[in-house]
């Protein structure tokens, strides 16, 4: 009779050795045991022989993700706004099959792999949105404006995760794009610098954040007189010298305020 924990520790390493990334990382190292309770996403079938070492194991074999059905997309589209713990639901049973990390590029997926990143936190929404960026990098190129949205979703997640130097690269890069394609300065690139602005503020760059900040909201002024988003924008910017009046010694990496909207995303 074989013994079933040795079974599953050998199984779990061959998870650890082909697949690391379906394991969450919750311990350093990762454990085989844990790594075990993952092998249904990459192992269809293990036949054991005499001994825990004596293993035959069946890899898939190029099987596609699971069939989306028609309008599941189109109606967490709709319930984004009104009902997300519902569209939750719908989206991550578009995404059931797919492995973020791994899985081939598919439009539908994408699309429903970029509405779902902002429902979540942490590492779930980092993940989702760099499969959707990615999709969408392959699918349309760089500079597409779901492309470029899906960069923004991108950097929001990691700013909420606390990454924010990966977010201030992201939005960095986002600026650039967006300057080249809707010009250096059209509303999505003013909203991006602003943001870009925040995350410097978030990283301890105090001063060069309310400098950026200040000339955005100039620039913002006199190219959209009216706009709502400048008001936004200075409103920020009042917050942030508050901030450093009242908290002049404090940390860098502590977030004080939301992204600002960005709207990049054709209809």
């Amino acid at each position: 009779m074989l013994n079933a924990t040795a079974v599953a520790h050998t199984v779990g390493e061959v998870v650890l050795r082909h697949a690391a990334h379906l394991v969450p990382a919750v311990a350093d190292p990762k454990g085989a045991s844990a790594a075990a309770g993952h092998a249904h996403r990459l192992i269809t079938r293990v036949t054991a022989g005499t001994d825990p070492c004596d293993l035959r194991i069946t890899w898939p074999t190029s099987r596609p993700p699971r069939r989306v059905p028609p309008g599941h997309l189109h109606l967490a589209r709709r319930l984004t706004g009104s009902d997300p713990q519902r569209t939750r639901t719908i989206l991550r049973n578009i995404l059931a099959s797919i492995d973020p990390a791994t899985t081939a590029t598919e439009v539908v997926h994408a699309d429903a792999a970029h509405l779902l990143a902002p429902l979540l936190h942490g590492e779930a929404a980092i993940g989702w949105a760099e499969y959707a960026h990615r999709s969408f990098t392959c699918l349309h190129g760089l500079t597409d404006p779901l492309t470029l949205a899906a960069a923004h979703t991108l950097a929001t997640a990691h700013r909420q995760a606390g990454h924010h130097q990966r977010a201030y690269r992201l939005l960095r890069d986002l600026a650039e794009h967006l300057a080249a394609t809707a010009g250096p300065d059209a509303h999505p690139t003013l909203a991006v610098r602003a943001t870009t602005a925040l995350v410097l503020y978030d990283l301890g760059h105090h001063h060069a954040a309310r400098t950026l900040l200040a000339d955005t909201i100039g620039r913002h002024r006199r190219h959209h007189p009216g706009h709502p988003a400048t008001a936004r924008m200075a409103e920020h910017l009042d917050r942030l010298w508050h901030h450093h009046t009242t908290h002049h010694h404090s940390s860098p990496g502590v977030a004080v305020n939301p992204s600002l909207s960005l709207s990049v995303v054709r209809p």
